[in-house]
């Protein structure tokens, strides 16, 4: 089991090295290319969510991002302690609708749930939030003989 971890300041300028440590990391996990994408993306809106939500764009908070992986699962784990968040409380899109309203935003929930494989939410009120992401994966097969 690999891990790694990266602690950064709650900026959305730092989102670009988010998306690089996680890159990184999946592709040394050995994740195909077209999932890495996926995780980035999913990681990425859930940390635009916390830096917006959670600290309400205060740069100090702390976001840590630790990866984890196996033969067979790449996960992601993200934990701030900024203000807590209830996604039950948030309802399934309505695509056409948000379509039709020309919408933006609004769809990270809907999107971390479409591209990883499982997405959970824990919550210590007053500690700390934590989101978990995980995807399984194809560990890509070496052709080496």
């Amino acid at each position: 089991m690999k891990t790694k971890k990266l602690k950064v300041k709650s900026k959305t300028e730092n989102l670009s090295t988010i998306r690089d440590f996680i890159s990184s990391s999946a592709a040394d996990a050995g994740v195909a290319a077209d999932a890495v994408e996926n995780i980035i993306l999913a990681v990425d809106e859930a940390c635009t969510n916390i830096i917006k939500h959670a600290y309400k764009s205060f740069p100090d908070g702390e976001l840590i991002i630790k990866t984890k992986s196996t033969l067979s699962r790449f996960e992601v784990s993200i934990t701030d302690y900024g203000k807590s968040f209830e996604p039950e409380m948030i309802p399934e899109p309505d695509l056409q609708k948000y379509y039709r309203q020309r919408r933006v935003g609004g769809l990270g929930m809907y999107l971390m749930k479409t591209l990883m494989d499982d997405v959970k939410y824990v919550t210590v009120p007053g500690k700390y939030n934590e989101v978990l992401l995980s995807k399984n994966i194809k560990v890509a097969q070496s052709n080496a003989g």
